[in-house]
């Protein structure tokens, strides 16, 4: 079957399934004319992925369940281990609000320095809090853009410069843009690349299952 159907027949977006492929937890078969040809088989994988992952079980226990590394039971032993520690960590958080509601402080008078210092304490200890600095997509893709653009300047200058100098002869021309031409191109490709990393990844469904 076509990825359509696959993506109708598993519940599962077709931009998950390709991620999936693209992780190594499926390896449909493929056509004459070179399209993936799913099985039922497949269906059965990415349906056993979505079970898994609402679980919230990791991509990398899912691959070692798949290929046999690690049985069910000590998969989900595994995680219950680490959904436990997730329990302890909230409820340190949990108390940790409970201890700033308490004392009624305002905003504008909390002892913001005392605070840190005890939530960087109580990471020491293994609590995790929030990581507040991840980017997101839309300034990794204006960084990336920036940066790219830096290097293509150089190039495109000396583009502009050939192009416009009167009597340059036609065939050094050539050959003196080839290099900066084969240099841009080379950078939008990694652009594109770039920009598909940001872009891609796993869309976390659950909510929707």
């Amino acid at each position: 079957m076509k990825i359509n159907e696959a993506e109708q027949e598993a519940g599962i977006s077709k931009k998950n399934i390709r991620f999936y492929e693209e992780a190594g937890l499926l390896n449909p078969s493929r056509c004459a004319n070179g399209y993936r040809d799913y099985s039922a088989g497949d269906v059965e994988t990415l349906k056993q992925i979505k079970l898994l992952r609402k679980l919230d079980i990791s991509l990398e226990e899912i691959r070692r369940l798949l290929s046999g590394e690690l049985t069910l039971a000590d998969c989900l032993k595994r995680h219950q281990i680490v959904l436990d520690r997730r329990v302890k960590n909230l409820e340190n958080i949990t108390a940790f609000c409970r201890k700033l509601l308490a004392e009624n402080n305002e905003f504008g008078t909390l002892s913001v320095d005392d605070l840190l210092l005890e939530m960087d304490n109580m990471e020491e200890g293994g609590t995790r809090f929030m990581n507040f600095q991840i980017k997101d997509k839309k300034k990794r893709k204006r960084g990336a853009l920036i940066g790219a653009l830096l290097i293509v300047l150089f190039p495109a200058i000396a583009i502009l410069g050939v192009c416009t100098t009167p009597g340059f002869p036609i065939g050094g021309a050539i050959i003196f843009l080839a290099l900066p031409i084969f240099i841009i191109a080379c950078i939008v490709y990694v652009l594109k690349e770039r920009f598909k990393e940001i872009e891609g990844g796993e869309i976390y469904e659950a909510s929707k299952y």
